[in-house]
């Protein structure tokens, strides 16, 4: 299956579906990060508060991205102790990532244009939202390479060579 997917398809095929069916892992890349809700029944959440169940379920969560997000984002991420706590939960901070990915459990990955935002991946009204594209895919011929460049990029691969190292605030190798 390779979908295309718009705006608010993303918003319900991924966030609100595909990430919290992760059993293993979950790995976001992104950009831009900033605080973010989402349905969870029949209220809005913080994201961080699905990702917070997700490690309380023995999910691997690995959050990847270019800077600092902003204080709402460090407030709701201080009320979930566990995200700072627990092994299973990992960030990386590498400035030169512009990637948009969100790979579950190595079966099912999606690459697009929305930052890890409210307006790009949350849920905000249609009239507020940014106009995003993006496909989902299980093939595993798309998932596999794109999964070890992750990796790549995780282990701090390129940093060894890296010319923007000055600028790095937390260079990983």
């Amino acid at each position: 299956m390779t979908e295309l997917l718009l705006n608010d398809e993303i918003y319900r095929r991924v966030v609100l579906e595909a990430v919290p069916e992760a059993k293993r892992f979950l790995w976001i890349v992104t950009a831009d990060l900033k605080d973010m809700h989402v349905e969870k029944g029949r209220r809005y959440v913080p994201f961080l508060e699905v990702l917070r169940d997700l490690v309380e379920e023995g999910v691997s969560v690995r959050l990847m991205h270019a800077k600092e997000p902003g204080p709402r984002f460090r407030e709701d991420f201080d009320k979930y102790p566990v995200l700072r706590e627990s092994e299973l939960f990992e960030r990386v901070l590498c400035p030169r990532i512009h990637t948009k990915a969100i790979v579950i459990d190595g079966r099912t990955a999606f690459l697009g244009s929305p930052n890890f935002t409210g307006a790009g991946l949350g849920a905000k009204s249609p009239d507020r939202r940014n106009f995003e594209a993006g496909m989902l895919t299980d093939h595993p011929e798309h998932i596999r390479p794109l999964m070890e460049w992750i990796d790549s990029l995780y282990l701090g691969e390129p940093c060894l060579t890296c010319q923007r190292r000055e600028v790095c605030p937390d260079p990983i190798a």
